[in-house]
């Protein structure tokens, strides 16, 4: 990354009030004029994590930009309809590369990966800073800056571990994070630190800004007559209601879930999401478990829902179950924003969100028993589940708000353009 120590220079400051790590900031930038154009490049048309974080800052950018996707998908559309310039530049062979891919699937799409970085330079050159918002979005992006020359923000979302990434890919980063890259903002402090591990930075110059949350999108919707809304919506009305919230994969853990509906009789479980990168053989698996543990009475695959707020204000918990380390656990807060108890696996970005026993429960990643356990806890004592409610609520609003994520990563686009 070029130059970090100027980036310490410029006034990051990290805050950890109350025990919750928050947003840093990133101080006022002189001898910027105006707002910065932004071209922001997303390497996906689903609406994961990523896209879901970039969608609030593209649409209420307060100058020219526009957002390059080297796949379509919903996340267009969603775009599109916020009023976002929304251009396409598609190679199957680059989008079918995975984050641990062997050397021999990279060469093999060599020829895309060039056209990809030639199409990005050429939509580049017309704006003031290039914002890559994934990981193929900065390979691409960064390969492309001798071409365009522009000021590159990488939006880091990943735990660049071994457990998550090959060695080709992670030296890749290494690299162009070094040597093409002005200036990474991560989402939380677990994805910075392993960052800084693989390329030695200096830990001040990976700023960390997290996730934010529209209140308002969970305040406006009406709960007070939960039997209505759950009618509305499709689920048993006068059921227990665990919510699972989020992509259908193995490391998300739905299968540790379903081992612990098990021993839970009473309970229901809600999985809301689908199966985005080629992993239906996982949702077949949950389904082969489900009539192995006899259960597929009390669970319910009801698919991407776009109305995330409703379907987590139906449920009586929220559940997160990720076997490997979470880069941030965007779900946690919307479910606390939701006003709905949260049990978490302890792991990665969420040790950030979550308080054990104050805002919420975290139990070890890949313990059914431990989250069943959890779960009857909450049940037997409701006046404590709300105390974490009412506790979850107050964190949320003051350290995971929208207006202070967009605030907080417009400070630092406009670090980056000066």
């Amino acid at each position: 990354m070029n130059s970090p120590a100027s980036v310490n220079a410029q006034g990051l400051v990290a805050k950890q009030p109350a025990g919750v790590e928050v947003a840093t900031a990133v101080a006022g930038v002189p001898g910027v004029k105006g707002t910065p154009s932004v071209l922001f490049v997303d390497q996906s048309g689903q609406l994961g994590g990523a896209e879901l974080c970039l969608l609030p800052l593209a649409s209420t950018w307060a100058a020219r930009r526009e957002v390059l996707l080297l796949a379509d998908g919903p996340f267009r559309a969603r775009l599109e309809s916020l009023g976002v310039q929304v251009e396409l530049t598609c190679d199957a062979r680059v989008s079918g590369i995975s984050k641990n891919a062997v050397r021999f699937g990279w060469l093999m799409a060599l020829p895309g990966i060039v056209r990809q970085a030639r199409a990005i330079a050429r939509r580049a050159k017309a704006f003031d800073v290039l914002f890559l918002n994934t990981q193929k979005a900065l390979v691409l992006g960064a390969l492309g800056k001798p071409l365009h020359r522009k000021r590159i923000i990488w939006h880091l979302h990943d735990i660049v571990s071994v457990e998550h990434f090959g060695p080709v890919q992670r030296l890749v980063v290494k690299w162009l994070t070094r040597f093409a890259v002005d200036h990474v903002v991560a989402n939380s402090r677990a994805s910075a630190a392993s960052l800084v591990e693989l390329t030695h930075f200096a830990p001040e110059s990976v700023p960390v800004v997290h996730n934010g949350v529209d209140l308002n999108a969970f305040q406006d919707i009406d709960a007070s007559d939960l039997r209505a809304l759950r009618r509305h919506l499709g689920l048993p009305e006068t059921a227990w209601l665990a919510g699972l919230f989020g992509r259908l994969a193995p490391w998300k853990g739905q299968h540790i879930a379903l081992e612990a509906l098990a021993n839970l009789p009473d309970v229901h479980l809600v999985l809301v999401g689908a199966a985005l990168f080629g992993e239906e053989a996982y949702v077949e698996a949950l389904r082969v478990q489900a009539a192995g543990l006899r259960i597929e009475d009390r669970l319910h695959f009801v698919g991407f829902q776009d109305n995330a707020p409703a379907w987590m204000k139906a449920m009586d918990v929220i559940l997160h179950t990720s076997t490997a380390p979470e880069p941030f656990g965007r779900v946690i807060i919307e479910g606390m924003a939701a006003g709905r108890p949260v049990i978490a696996s302890a792991a990665g970005g969420v040790t950030e969100i979550v308080r054990h026993g104050k805002n919420g429960l975290l139990v070890e990643p890949g313990d059914a028993a431990a989250l069943a356990g959890a779960v009857e806890a909450l049940r037997a004592e409701p006046d404590r589940a709300q105390r974490l409610v009412s506790q979850a609520l107050i964190d949320v609003e003051q350290h995971f708000s929208l207006d202070e994520y967009i605030a907080q990563m417009t400070k630092a686009i406009a670090y980056v353009a000066r």
